[in-house]
């Protein structure tokens, strides 16, 4: 009979990178516990998250082949969603008078590849938009993500494979002995001899506590608001940007707009709010990007971001801490990779070659 208290590996945070993470190990046979400190899995930068499937993002970077390998996996529902994972919108960065190049395309190609618009294409597209426009790049690929489906989904999997979720299971601390972890939790208490840290803007807060060197992440507040404006047949507008310098919007409902500022502003671990700066910032940009009359602001909330001091995201074991492993630093594109750097992750922890489908990663990129 299995110990209660005791499993193979122990993942802390029940958001996107925890929960996939665990549907992945546990499809291998493993028995999973994932420890949520809310009351429910995902209230804080996965329930939050605008989320979009977008090439470009992130530049030529590690990150962004993450992105392009995990696109494959999304179309094929992974890890079994019930309800497409992606919905296709499209993407238009618009460039100014200067008629901007579109930033580091790096092997971008197909539908993923930027497509140049003039003035005039531009408007085919957007009818509205202020003069400074002279045209942009058209971005067919761009989609958004079925945010909730895709974490309920990897939730599912991972109960289905034989793997347990704890809520209100906060960490309170963790140690070291006998060549386990002894994990002290709310929920109980607990020992394994993997402990993975997948706990968001908390991933230093759940390393001090188990003595283990942070990494300085960095959590930072983004805002979305979502307005109502004097114009109809918004709904399928696609994602528009000025290149992801000071705002996106993109179509919400048949006379509403979600508008992101693209704040980044640095915030302690917490339960975020909209500033009231951050919202008149981003209904300020927006009524000078476009000029559909704003009508009211229906909606606004704001998550946390969390980023490691070099901006890039880590995957892999504490080179001095035995059997900790991070999975933490995602930034803004922690749900785009999830399916990518979850299978990668898997295979770190399996010691084992890298799956086919990462043959355009490496491990070294995202090593702690």
């Amino acid at each position: 009979m299995a110990n209660d208290s005791h499993f193979p590996i122990i993942i802390v945070g029940g958001g996107i990178a925890g929960a996939s993470l665990g549907a992945r190990l546990a499809g291998e046979g493993l028995r999973v516990l994932l420890l949520e400190a809310e009351a429910y899995p995902g209230m804080h930068s996965t329930g939050r998250s605008a989320a979009f499937w977008q090439a470009s993002l992130g530049g030529d970077s590690p990150e962004r082949r993450l992105s392009i390998a995990s696109k494959a996996m999304f179309d094929a529902g992974w890890p079994g969603s019930a309800v497409p994972l992606l919905k296709q919108r499209g993407a238009i960065h618009l460039t100014g008078p200067c008629g901007e190049d579109f930033p580091t395309p790096g092997e971008l190609s197909g539908a993923d590849l930027p497509v140049r618009l003039d003035r005039s294409a531009l408007d085919t597209l957007i009818d509205g938009l202020r003069g400074q426009w002279t045209g942009g790049w058209w971005e067919q690929s761009c989609a958004d993500i079925e945010v909730a489906a895709f974490h309920a989904a990897c939730l599912k999997a991972l109960k289905l494979a034989g793997g347990q979720l704890l809520t209100d299971a906060e960490v309170r601390g963790a140690r070291r002995e006998g060549g386990l972890w002894h994990v002290q939790s709310k929920a109980g208490d607990f020992t394994t001899p993997l402990l993975v840290n997948a706990a968001g803007a908390w991933g230093d807060v759940i390393a001090e506590r188990a003595g283990v060197a942070p990494l300085g992440l960095i959590p930072k507040r983004r805002t979305v608001v979502q307005l109502r404006v004097g114009k109809s047949g918004l709904k399928d507008t696609p994602f528009v940007t000025d290149s992801h310098e000071s705002f996106y919007f993109k179509g919400e409902g048949d006379r509403s707009v979600w508008v992101c500022p693209l704040d980044q502003t640095p915030s302690p671990p917490c339960d975020s709010a909209p500033e009231d700066i951050d919202v008149a910032t981003a209904i300020d940009r927006f009524e000078k990007a476009v000029d559909w009359p704003v009508e009211a602001v229906e909606r606004k909330w704001s998550g946390l971001r969390t980023f490691a001091p070099d901006g890039g995201m880590k995957f892999g074991f504490d080179r001095e801490a035995e059997g900790f492993f991070w999975c933490v630093g995602q930034g803004g594109m922690g749900i785009q990779t999830a399916p990518a750097y979850a299978l990668l992750c898997a295979d770190l922890i399996m010691e084992r070659s890298l799956d086919e489908r990462l043959h355009a990663v490496s491990a070294a990129d995202f090593q702690p």
